[in-house]
C-alpha cells in the first residue's frame, strides 16, 4: 500500500524519467547500440506501465473495465512481440496526456480555488475596552464585532457598526466595482476592503456565511453530472469491455497480435469520457466568477432548453422600493404641503408613506418639528391629523369620501391619468378641500428593458409576468418592458397554476423571483432562478441563484448555459470523429499503435482546451461595458 501511494504521488517525475529513457534509447539506436536501445525502451515501458496498471487494478476491484486496463494489456502484448519502442511510446504518451489533462483541468477549477483562498483564517475581534485580539475565524460567534483594515478580507457576514469604506464584493455578487459601505450597510464574508476602515458586527459566521454557502454550492455543482455525462458513463460501461472483445476477435481471426494490440490502443474512449465533465466544470466555474450559482450540469442542460421566462414584478422587474414619481399641487405651496404630509406619514410604516417621507427628505424639508395633534391612522384608508390648526387628510378616495371631500372634474381627470400610468395615488386634503395629488410607483430596474431584448436574442420565445399587483399597474409595466403576456392580481397558488399550465402546453419554463415569496413557483418551474443576495431560502429553493440581483447576470447565465451545452456537444463530436479517423487509418494502414496513441492523447487535449474557452466567456463583453461606462 505504501509503494502504491508513493508511485501515485510521484507519477509526474516518473513520466519525465520515462521521457529521458526513451530519448536515451533513440540516441543509442543512432549510435548503433541495439541492445542498449532495446534495454532502455524496455525499462521505460516497465516504469511507465506500473502506475497505469495500478489504476487498472483499482478499477477492476470495483468491477470497472477502465482505459488503463486496455493500455496495460496492450503493453503486455507489445512485450510479447518484442516491440519495446511501441510500448514505451504508448505508455509515455498516456502518462504525459494525463499530466497535461490534470494541469488543464486544474485551471478550469481556478475560479473556485481563488474563492476558497480568499476566505480569511483569522479575524481581529474588538474587545470591550476598545483593544483588539487576533483569533481564529472558527472562534467567532454571532454578535462579535470585528475590525477590518484596508486590503483585508471580511471574515463574517454582518452590518457595519462603525466606519466607512469601499468594499470589493466581486467574489460574492459579481459586482466589478467597489461598493461604498457606511454604518448600517450589509457586508459579506470573503469581500475585500479596498480602502477605509470598518467595524463589522457579525450576523453569520463560519459555514453559515453567504461566502461559505457559495463555495460549498459551486463545489457540489461541479460534481453533479449533466445528462450528457450520465449517458457517456453508461455508454463507457459497455464500450470499454466491447473493445476488449473486439481486439480478442481480431487477434483470433487475423492471427496478428500487433493488429489486436493496436485495436486496444485506438479503442480507448478518453476524449469521449473527459469531454462532457470538463465543459460542465468550466461552465459552472465561469458562472461562479460572475456571481451566478448553477446547481450542477443537469441544471445547465435544462436551463439551455428554456423558451419561456416568467417574472414576478415587485422586487424582480422593479426595484421593490416605492418612490414618489408625480406631484400635482392644486393650491398652496407644494413643499409646505408635502412636509405636512410627511409629518402625518411619520406615524405609519406603510410603504407609500415611507416613499413620501423619503421624497420630503430628498428635498431637504424640515417636517419633523411640525406640531401634530389629533392624529389617527385609519387602516386601509390613510392618516389624518391637525397641524397648525388645519385638519389634514392623506390617503385614498375612501378616506376623502369619509371626510366629505369632493373632487372637481379636473382633479378627477388628473387622478385617472395617474392611475392609468400604473402609479398608486395619495390624495391630500386640507380643511375639506383637495390640495395635492401624490403619485407613487415602484421604479423599474434600469437594466431590464435591454436585458429582456437580449434574452429574446439568446433564444427566449415567451416573456411572461405574474404579479399580485392590480391589473392597471401590471399592464402598464408590461407595456413599458415589452412583456408578451401578463396576469395580475394573483395569489402565490395562482402563480403556480399558471406555471403548470404553461408546462402542460409544452413550454420549458424558468421562473424568476426573489427566492422567498415566490418559493412555490420557483420549485414548480423547470428552472427556478432567484434574484437575491444569496439568502438561505434562495439558495435552497432555486436551481440558479443570481447573487447580485441584476438582469445582466440573468442574460449571462442564460447565454452561458447555451454555450456550455453547445461546447459539450462539440467535444462529443470531436471525440467520435477521432475514433472514426483512427479506425479508417487502421484499415488504410497509415495509423499504428504509437501514432494512434498520439492522436488519442491529442484529442483529449483538444476537448479540454475547447472547454477552457468557457472560463473567459462573457469577460470581453463585460470589460467593454465597463470601459464604456467609465
Amino acid at each position: 500500500m505504501k509503494v502504491q501511494r508513493w508511485i501515485q504521488a510521484h507519477t509526474t517525475p516518473i513520466t519525465w524519467v520515462v521521457a529521458v529513457l526513451i530519448a536515451g534509447g533513440y540516441l543509442s539506436k543512432w549510435l548503433q547500440a541495439p541492445r542498449l536501445y532495446a534495454g532502455l525502451l524496455a525499462l521505460a515501458s516497465v516504469l511507465a506501465v506500473v502506475p497505469i496498471a495500478m489504476h487498472a487494478w483499482q478499477a477492476l476491484r470495483v468491477r470497472v473495465v477502465s482505459i488503463e486496463l486496455l493500455v496495460t494489456i496492450a503493453v503486455i502484448g507489445a512485450f510479447v512481440i518484442g516491440e519495446y519502442n511501441e510500448s514505451a511510446i504508448v505508455t509515455f504518451l498516456f502518462l504525459f496526456g494525463n499530466l497535461l489533462e490534470q494541469k488543464t483541468l486544474a485551471k478550469t477549477r481556478s475560479s473556485i480555488r481563488s474563492l476558497t483562498e480568499m476566505a480569511p483564517t483569522t479575524a481581529d475581534r474588538l474587545r470591550a475596552d476598545g483593544t483588539t485580539e487576533t483569533i481564529d475565524v472558527d472562534d467567532l460567534v454571532t454578535g462579535d464585532v470585528v475590525v477590518v483594515r484596508p486590503g483585508a478580507a471580511l471574515p463574517v457576514d454582518g452590518t457595519v457598526a462603525d466606519g466607512d469604506g469601499y468594499v470589493d464584493e466581486a467574489a460574492i455578487t459579481g459586482e466589478s466595482r467597489p461598493v461604498h459601505k457606511t454604518v448600517g450597510a450589509s457586508v459579506y464574508a470573503g469581500a475585500m476592503l479596498s480602502n477605509g476602515f470598518l467595524h463589522v458586527q457579525a450576523t453569520k459566521v463560519g459555514d453559515d456565511t453567504t461566502f461559505a454557502k457559495i463555495v460549498e454550492l459551486v463545489e457540489e455543482a461541479q460534481d453533479t453530472k449533466s445528462h450528457a455525462e450520465k449517458f457517456i458513463d453508461r455508454f463507457a460501461q459497455y464500450y470499454t469491455p466491447a473493445v476488449l472483445v473486439i481486439a480478442l476477435l481480431v487477434g483470433l481471426v487475423t492471427r496478428d497480435l500487433r493488429l489486436a494490440i493496436t485495436v486496444l490502443v485506438l479503442g480507448c474512449p478518453g476524449a469521449l469520457v473527459i469531454g462532457a465533465p470538463v465543459s460542465n466544470v468550466a461552465g459552472i466555474g465561469n458562472g461562479a466568477k460572475h456571481g451566478i450559482l448553477v446547481k450542477g450540469g443537469a441544471v445547465m442542460d435544462d436551463f439551455a432548453k428554456i423558451d419561456t421566462f416568467v417574472f414576478d414584478k415587485t422586487g424582480t422587474l422593479t426595484q421593490g422600493r416605492p418612490a414618489v414619481t408625480a406631484l400635482t399641487t392644486f393650491s398652496g405651496d407644494e413643499d409646505e404641503v408635502l412636509a405636512q404630509v410627511a409629518k402625518l406619514e411619520s406615524l405609519s410604516d406603510h410603504p407609500l408613506g415611507q416613499a413620501i417621507i423619503q421624497a420630503a427628505e430628498q428635498r431637504g424639508l424640515q417636517y419633523a418639528a411640525l406640531p401634530l395633534a389629533a392624529s389617527e391612522v385609519i387602516k386601509g384608508e390613510g392618516v389624518t391629523g391637525t397641524i397648525a390648526g388645519h385638519r389634514i387628510c392623506a390617503g385614498n378616495a375612501k378616506l376623502l369620501a369619509r371626510h366629505g371631500v369632493a373632487l372637481t372634474a379636473a382633479q378627477q381627470t388628473a387622478l385617472t391619468t395617474l392611475q392609468q400610468r400604473g402609479a398608486s395615488s395619495v390624495l391630500v386634503a386640507i380643511d375639506g378641500a383637495l390640495v395635492q395629488l401624490i403619485g407613487i410607483a415602484d421604479q423599474l430596474r434600469p437594466e431590464v428593458p435591454a436585458a429582456l431584448v437580449a434574452l429574446k436574442k439568446a433564444g427566449a420565445l415567451h416573456l411572461v409576468m405574474l404579479t399580485g399587483d392590480n391589473r392597471a399597474t401590471a399592464t402598464t409595466v408590461a407595456n413599458q418592458l415589452g412583456i408578451d403576456e401578463v396576469h395580475a392580481e394573483l395569489l402565490p397558488a395562482d402563480k403556480v397554476a399558471y406555471v403548470k399550465k404553461m408546462q402542460a402546453a409544452g413550454r420549458h419554463v424558468a421562473f424568476v423571483g426573489d427566492g422567498i415569496n415566490d418559493s412555490p413557483s420557483l420549485a414548480t418551474a423547470d428552472i427556478g432562478i432567484a434574484m437575491g443576495s444569496g439568502t438561505d431560502v434562495a439558495i435552497e429553493t432555486s436551481d440558479v441563484v443570481l447573487v447580485q440581483a441584476n438582469f445582466q447576470a440573468l442574460v449571462h447565465a442564460y447565454q452561458l448555459a447555451k454555450k456550455t451545452v453547445r461546447n459539450t456537444r462539440e467535444n462529443v463530436v470531436i471525440a467520435i470523429a477521432v475514433v472514426v479517423f483512427l479506425l479508417i487509418g487502421l484499415i488504410a494502414g497509415f495509423i499504428y499503435m504509437a501514432s494512434g496513441m498520439f492522436v488519442h492523447e491529442a484529442s483529449i487535449l483538444v476537448v479540454i482546451f475547447n472547454a477552457m474557452r468557457l472560463i473567459d466567456f462573457g469577460g470581453r463583453q463585460k470589460n467593454q461595458k465597463l470601459d464604456a461606462s467609465a
